[in-house]
């Protein structure tokens, strides 16, 4: 009897996170189709800041899903015009997955000339620009291995792995959805 409950307790506790886990897809491909960024990535990144709490704080005033600090987010608010924005906007989903989506995008542009901007563009959203740029010289510069050698603080380094990780995780299960990848039953993908 009780391994039945055990067994019952687990399969419940399976379900309430794979709910959870999918509770924010809607703002993720919504982000993700704005931006031209993977939905996959943004989910990494959001269950390793908030583990999927909209309501999340930070110890460094970053809040939300993707735990956005004010200044990207009034980047993104004045980039896209918007005439009334306070930060406390980024509770909301929705609000908080496209700002964070559009830094993610303007981080992994700045990048875009090394093997693979990835790791470089989640250290800069892990860690900042100034400690990028004293971990990138040498073969760091450009090349991305290299460059996850040499990142200098134990916790932007787990942080890279995880996100990396959690990303390669989602990506089967998470496909992009966009009007030219997107089919119907049975018919061929058209080339975008």
């Amino acid at each position: 009897m009780m391994l039945l409950l055990l067994a019952g307790g687990f399969v419940a506790y399976w379900w309430a996170q794979g709910r959870l886990e999918r509770s924010q897809d809607g703002p993720i491909r919504a982000a993700a189709n704005r931006y031209g960024v993977e939905p996959a990535l943004i989910k990494a990144i959001v269950w390793r800041e908030s583990h999927f709490n909209p309501e999340a704080r930070g110890r460094a005033h970053e809040i939300g899903l993707m735990q956005l600090q004010e200044e990207p987010a009034q980047e993104w608010a004045d980039a896209e015009h918007l005439q009334v924005f306070v930060h406390e906007h980024c509770f909301d989903p929705g609000t908080n997955t496209l700002a964070g989506t559009w830094y993610l995008r303007k981080l992994l542009r700045r990048y875009a000339l090394t093997d693979d901007p990835l790791p470089y563009a989640l250290a800069d959203y892990n860690a900042g620009r100034g400690n990028v740029l004293k971990w990138n010289q040498g073969a760091a510069a450009t090349n991305s291995a290299a460059f996850a050698r040499q990142i200098g603080f134990p916790g932007t380094r787990d942080y890279v792995r995880s996100v990396l990780r959690r990303y390669a995780h989602y990506q089967p299960l998470l496909h992009p959805h966009t009007p030219e990848t997107q089919t119907r039953e049975g018919e061929r993908p058209r080339e975008p």
